[in-house]
């Protein structure tokens, strides 16, 4: 291994040794506190986060976005490496969900579920809740370098009760996903960047941006419902570090008809459009989507 590689899997162990000992509400002060160093420090990150969040943010507050948007994506690390020592009534405590009564006639009625996530919010504590809550999760992630670091989020998030696919380097998971949902499963899956290159161009933020067909085509083969899923944080008095997240599903997409994966995507990707705007601080985007960021010569 890489002395880069053996420093980066040496700190992701460090992390989820010592961040669980420090008392939760200063571990989070904490975090506050460097989140705004990385955002003066305007690193490679930070610009792309905050040439994304320019197509939801006036000029005027697109300063306060980031900050608290660099803010949100510390948080949600610190979140990460304490979630594995939580109990399951700390897990459900602080969330708050809305519309969560259409995953649960879906899934009672014996129909799987494929919910089309954003990087909103905190995505692993809603899986960790919709484990104990709703149904067994299967999902799937990039697989991360290096290689022990992405066996350690793996091991993660099956102590969270979520099973995760490798999108490359192993089987195909588009089986295992299928077979999931068939028998009345619960497949979140964040679609909102294209990482396989076979991804679907639509209107975000009112511009064009690649995002994952793999939920709408996932949907359509096993007669699945497709739901896009949104979350944000929220003050909350049920947490110590006073913060929860909240789970907003969105009603059913269709994905039959004339151009329905592209149609289906429009509509999820609708939905994390309002829910970007409502709280753009909570979109951890720091990776470009949009078509004139991709290639600038495809710019409206």
């Amino acid at each position: 291994m890489r002395p880069r590689d053996l420093a980066v899997t040496a700190g992701f162990a460090a992390a989820w040794r010592v961040v669980p000992a420090v008392p939760e509400r200063a571990v989070y002060a904490w975090g506050d506190a460097v989140a705004d160093r990385v955002t003066r420090a305007d690193g490679p990150g930070v610009r792309v986060l905050r040439a994304n969040l320019a197509r939801a943010v006036p000029a005027d507050r697109l300063a306060g976005a980031v900050r608290a948007g660099v803010r949100s994506y510390v948080r949600y690390w610190l979140d990460a490496f304490r979630l594995p020592s939580w109990s399951g009534e700390r897990i459900r405590a602080p969330v708050r969900t809305e519309g969560m009564g259409m995953l649960r006639t879906a899934l009672g009625a014996g129909r799987g579920v494929v919910g089309a996530l954003g990087h909103l919010g905190n995505w692993d504590h809603a899986g960790a809740w919709a484990a104990l809550e709703l149904a067994p999760v299967t999902t799937v992630a990039e697989r991360l370098r290096p290689e022990a670091v992405y066996q350690r989020f793996v091991a993660y998030r099956a102590r969270l009760g979520i099973e995760v696919l490798p999108l490359t380097g192993g089987p195909p998971p588009m089986p295992v996903l299928a077979g999931r949902l068939r028998r009345g499963g619960f497949v979140p899956l964040l679609c909102d960047r294209d990482l396989s290159g076979s991804g679907v161009t639509v209107d975000l933020l009112g511009e064009p941006a690649r995002v994952a067909a793999g939920p709408a085509a996932l949907a359509a083969r096993t007669g699945a419902a497709l739901h896009p899923v949104t979350v944000h944080y929220e003050r909350s008095t049920a947490s110590p570090n006073g913060w929860g997240v909240a789970v907003v599903v969105h009603p059913e997409v269709p994905v039959t008809g004339p151009g329905a994966l592209r149609q289906a995507a429009q509509g999820c990707a609708d939905a994390w459009s309002a829910a970007i705007r409502a709280r753009p601080e909570d979109w951890h985007m720091l990776q470009r989507v949009f078509v004139a960021d991709l290639d600038p010569a495809s710019a409206p």
